[in-house]
């Protein structure tokens, strides 16, 4: 099943999406938003059956780990297969953690891909690298939650169809280091929530989903919002991360794999002193570094 799967990707990839990244590529450079013709490489992507494949319930992460390489060969393919970040991390931890509720009104969405997401955790005045120091605090007021606090590189929190960001807070002060934080969904856009800027990370420009700073300041959410139960954020996050650092990895190999390839065909067609470059030493040496 998995072999055959990889396959369908591989053939979707090559005859339906490939075809189409110089179009996708004149498209970002003067436009915001999803290309047009994405609807209509998304319901293709639906009807062969390669829809949601990055979910545990659909296959294991070791299975998907080759299927989201290829989809990493490009960095829009996996929003044809509704296997973008954040939205698959976000799946996998509602489906772990959010009440019946929650589900119905953003997991539904979510899956059928009418709705973007993103996950609220890094902030600027913290070395959020050690995610304990995340200081956004989560405040109960009566029915609601009081959120103040400012987070950045919030992958998809500057799309324009981001429906809700979960957020990542203080709520138990007082407790132990591990048991301080929980995670609620706050919908976009929210009285107090504002999208300070659009950020690149290291020059790039997400046109997948744009990164956004966000800024809270004295935002209610229902209390019903709390995704699972308070102070349990860390291990409601987990669920997420877990599958997310795979998945990452997978599609950062499908770039690589790329670049080396594009590095080859190069060096073949440009020749100096009567040889192609490639037929130097230094310069299959320098090939194989890359590649290694």
């Amino acid at each position: 099943m998995t072999t055959d799967l990889l396959a369908a990707v591989v053939a979707f990839f090559d005859t339906e999406i490939l075809p189409r990244h110089r179009e996708w590529a004149a498209h970002v450079s003067t436009h915001k938003g999803t290309p047009p013709f994405m609807a209509g490489l998304q319901a293709g992507a639906r009807a062969a059956g390669l829809w949601n494949l990055g979910l545990p319930d659909r296959m294991s992460n070791r299975d998907y780990a080759p299927i989201a390489e290829i989809t990493g060969r490009l960095p829009w393919a996996p929003e044809v297969f509704n296997a973008q970040a954040p939205d698959v991390p976000n799946m996998i931890m509602l489906q772990h953690v959010a009440n019946a509720a929650q589900k119905q009104r953003w997991l539904e969405p979510l899956l059928d891909g009418r709705i973007r997401s993103a996950f609220g955790m890094t902030e600027p005045d913290v070395a959020s690298s050690d995610a304990t120091n995340i200081a956004t605090s989560l405040r109960r007021d009566g029915d609601d939650w009081v959120i103040n606090g400012r987070k950045w590189y919030i992958t998809g929190g500057a799309h324009s169809a981001c429906a809700f960001v979960i957020v990542m807070g203080v709520s138990r002060p007082e407790a132990t280091r591990t048991g301080r934080h929980s995670c609620v969904i706050v919908p976009m856009p929210s009285p107090g929530l504002r999208v300070v800027r659009e950020l690149r990370f290291l020059g790039w420009e997400d046109s997948i989903a744009p990164i956004a700073e966000l800024d809270f300041k004295d935002v209610r959410v229902p209390a019903g919002n709390l995704l699972g139960e308070e102070g349990e954020g860390f291990a409601a996050a987990q669920v997420r991360l877990g599958p997310a650092r795979l998945h990452h990895c997978m599609r950062a190999i499908g770039s690589c794999e790329v670049l080396v390839e594009l590095m080859m065909a190069r060096a073949a067609e440009r020749r100096t002193f009567g040889r192609a470059v490639i037929d130097y030493d230094s310069t299959q040496q320098a090939i194989a570094r890359s590649r290694i």
